[in-house]
């Protein structure tokens, strides 16, 4: 008995990272319907963005007090501008970016672009020497063709809208639109340049985590400092009047909440969790998972459009993205020094490590 518990704790423990990104993507996926209701019903997407992550930072921040104490760095100025930065390209600048595409295309493209984060997070990782490739090893030449396959459905998704596939049956449920034009190209390229800007976030903690490896209080800083950025950039910037800072409306208030309590709150501390445990290309590849179930509720429940330019470049996409994983997959081994073999394993001991070696140093 006491066995089978110990199997099933080491178990959970395994997977405890994947079961966090599949929450993260689930919840993601509900987000895009909830908040493209919310811009219909006129709410402004950068006011939106603000007040999400104050939401988000107010969830986290007594946690981060209380269970961080000991191990929060001190905030140098250094550090500060760091942490600025990072906020900036994953909140201030990247989500305004982000749901701004939202309402000049539509939930299923945004999502769709979102899976093109993996292969440009591995060619920054390959820039900066973070990630090694071999051509001439046939995993090193998958990770290659893997990005450029990638990047070819993205021009698709991008470039060729097609036809609109019929809808099976009328939806019960109907989204009000707003007044908002689509702009496709527009919207394309807002949401191609929100993924860059994430891939280099995401690539970015790499190297905070390394130096701040307060997770729950990265996470209310970049909520904070996010929320800030945008209160200026929509404030100064776009000059909105002081009437869209106030909201009444049940959609709007809803919208909010979930954003900041889920998305900014849980999603970005397991986020920012999972890239320190498995690293940042780990934390993106969960993405096709997010495409599908938009797609999903998109289409058979909302009857929403959908277009044979999104099902082509997705498809494209998503083989490019498992290309590459599969590349990366093969990319490491594990080896145990015949030394270390006397003692216990990761799991039971903390400080004994495995040592990582890499085929193509081998050469095998």
């Amino acid at each position: 008995m006491f066995h089978d518990v110990s199997a099933l704790g080491a178990t959970y423990s395994r997977l405890k990272p994947h079961l966090c990104m599949v929450l993260v993507q689930t919840s993601s996926a509900l987000l895009y319907f909830i908040t493209e209701a919310a811009f219909n019903h006129g709410m402004n997407p950068h006011v939106y963005v603000t007040y999400r992550h104050i939401v988000g930072g107010i969830l986290v921040l007594p946690f981060a007090y209380s269970l961080e104490r000991k191990i929060r760095p001190k905030l140098t100025l250094t550090l500060f501008m760091e942490l600025f930065l990072c906020s900036l390209l994953g909140v201030g600048l990247t989500v305004n970016m982000y749901f701004t595409s939202l309402i000049y295309t539509s939930p299923t493209f945004v999502s769709a672009t979102i899976n093109t984060i993996p292969s440009l997070t591995f060619t920054l990782a390959v820039i900066f020497r973070l990630e090694s490739v071999d051509v001439r090893d046939s995993h090193g030449l998958a990770k290659v063709v893997g990005t450029v396959i990638s990047l070819l459905g993205v021009m698709i998704l991008t470039l060729y809208r097609g036809q609109a596939v019929r809808s099976l049956w009328n939806s019960p449920i109907h989204l009000a639109r707003g007044t908002f034009h689509k702009n496709w190209i527009k919207g394309s390229l807002l949401s191609v340049a929100s993924c860059i800007s994430w891939s280099v976030w995401f690539t970015m903690q790499g190297f905070l985590l390394k130096r701040y490896p307060a997770q729950l209080s990265l996470t209310t800083w970049v909520n904070f400092i996010g929320a800030a950025q945008s209160a200026v950039f929509t404030a100064i910037v776009l000059r909105h009047e002081p009437v869209e800072w106030s909201t009444t409306s049940f959609v709007h208030l809803g919208a909010i909440l979930f954003g900041g309590l889920v998305s900014s709150g849980l999603n970005t501390s397991m986020l920012i969790w999972c890239t320190k445990e498995k690293g940042p290309v780990f934390a993106t590849m969960f993405c096709p998972l997010q495409t599908l179930l938009v797609v999903v509720f998109a289409y058979f429940i909302l009857s929403e459009r959908l277009y044979m330019g999104s099902i082509m470049g997705g498809v494209i996409i998503i083989m490019g993205l498992y290309l590459l994983l599969w590349g990366k997959g093969g990319d490491q081994q594990v080896c145990v020094k015949p030394e270390e073999l006397a003692h216990p394993s990761c799991d039971e001991q903390n400080g004994i490590k495995l040592k990582i070696v890499t085929i193509a140093e081998n050469g095998t």
